[in-house]
């Protein structure tokens, strides 16, 4: 079970609090931060949310400038301490909003209010004026290096990996992108409504919401402080929230056959479940399976919501399990298998900082693993499609070779084919579909697979 922060009064006291926790559990920090906001105005969610995800996002750059005003090493200050100014040295130089006596006051309070020592607050309370007072003059994260390397708020080993990988400028875009609060990505439910429709309601209430630039149904909103059950539409169905990459990938389910049979081997909360309930013809039908319980029951309260009830299945248990009571052969089956999630970084920036080299193994060991048991419930002739959202090649490319050397008759269909035009560019040279973030979108990776046996 995931640990809750205790109750706090202030949203900066709920902030440090989670940032604490996590510092010591490495547990997701969306998990702890909707453990800890419970009993909050919508308003201070909103800005626990900002201080939170913004020092992670920032935390190379927020420790250096505090190592240059700090005569303590950060190795040996105590998790409360660093955190607290992380979030004061955030407000200072990234939130422009809140006045400087504010975010230094409201800063310093929180650690009376945990009855630090005397010292402690002074020493807090003058590196934080100190930082105010020097704010103008000092250098952005661009601007900055330390060492011989710039800062990016990224692991030195996974800058590495990218740059080998995608080469020094584009790993750096994608860091740079992974360091901004990405837009609101919404996928509209075209079972109850049309993009358009949803865009004019959206506006009607004030929400500006623009197109999406790959995916027919993406619509992306620039600026809404408050929570996402309170947007229009919500209630209704009208929408689930999606970025365009995680929409494309559904696409690669293809055309479906009247009465279809498809399997969701790994549903999570149901984004693409309810994607491909809208894709379905005619009786077709779809189970969704997943095993933990939180989100099996997020998996029923979205299905509920956007109306997928009738036609979607869910099954709380692991994908071997579900296996192993000889269902039906499918039509289709999709996989987006757990990953190292690096590919999503800027919407989750705690990855970076808990993921580490030796996890991409463990992680591939259990893709193959799903790919397999996935292959056995298909039926010949199917359509067995694997996703991801990593950016890493063992996760990906690696792994559809080492299923298609144990697996000969199935062959690699063209990602192309399957998606609109204006997502062309985001399909490789051997039919693969991948983005990243300096894409303006999340890192994924899918393949469409098709058994050839009755072909």
């Amino acid at each position: 079970m995931t640990p809750t922060p205790p109750p706090t009064s202030t949203p900066r006291a709920a902030a440090i609090e989670v940032l604490c926790l996590w510092a010591t559990t490495h547990n997701s920090i969306d998990l702890l931060f909707h453990g800890a906001v419970t009993a909050l105005a919508d308003i201070d969610r909103g800005l626990v949310k900002t201080l939170i995800y913004g020092v992670l996002r920032q935390k190379e750059y927020l420790d250096a400038i505090i190592r240059q005003f700090s005569k303590h090493p950060l190795t040996k200050m105590k998790p409360r301490t660093l955190m607290t100014l992380r979030i004061g040295v955030y407000q200072l130089l990234f939130l422009s909003r809140i006045p400087e006596s504010a975010a230094v006051n409201a800063t310093i309070n929180t650690l009376k209010a945990a009855g630090q020592p005397a010292w402690l607050i002074g020493f807090a309370n003058g590196l934080l004026r100190s930082v105010a007072r020097s704010r103008t003059t000092l250098p952005t994260p661009e601007q900055m290096a330390e060492g011989n390397r710039p800062i990016l708020n990224h692991p030195a080993w996974l800058i590495e990996r990218w740059q080998s990988q995608f080469g020094a400028d584009k790993a750096k875009e994608i860091c740079r992108c992974n360091n901004t609060e990405p837009l609101l990505s919404l996928r509209v439910n075209s079972r109850r409504t049309s993009r358009a429709a949803l865009k004019a309601l959206l506006e009607k209430s004030g929400i500006i919401a623009e197109n999406g630039f790959y995916s027919p149904l993406g619509l992306l909103i620039k600026t809404f402080p408050g929570g996402i059950a309170s947007l229009p539409g919500f209630e209704e169905g009208h929408f689930q929230v999606q970025d365009e990459a995680a929409q494309l990938a559904s696409l690669l389910i293809g055309p479906l056959p009247a009465r279809c049979r498809v399997l969701d081997g790994c549903a999570g909360l149901g984004g693409k479940t309810s994607h491909l309930a809208e894709l379905l013809p005619s009786f077709g039908a779809i189970i969704a399976i997943e095993p933990d319980t939180r989100r099996f029951g997020l998996l029923r309260d979205n299905l509920r919501r956007l109306g997928h009830s009738e036609p979607v299945t869910p099954v709380r248990t692991d994908l071997q399990s579900y296996a192993a009571t000889r269902p039906q052969p499918f039509d289709a089956i999709l996989i987006d298998a757990p990953c190292s999630g690096t590919g999503v970084i800027r919407r989750q920036p705690d990855i970076r900082w808990n993921r580490q080299p030796e996890d991409l193994a463990q992680y591939q060991q259990t893709q193959l693993q799903l790919l397999e048991t996935a292959a056995a419930l298909l039926k010949p002739g199917g359509i067995l499609v694997y996703a991801t959202c990593s950016l890493e090649s063992e996760e990906n490319e690696t792994v559809v070779s080492r299923f298609l050397e144990s697996h000969p008759y199935f062959a690699v269909r063209n990602a192309a084919t399957l998606l609109p035009e204006s997502a062309h560019r985001l399909v490789d040279a051997t039919g693969f579909f991948r983005s990243s973030p300096a894409e303006a979108l999340d890192g994924f990776f899918a393949a469409c697979l098709v058994d050839q046996r009755t072909l």
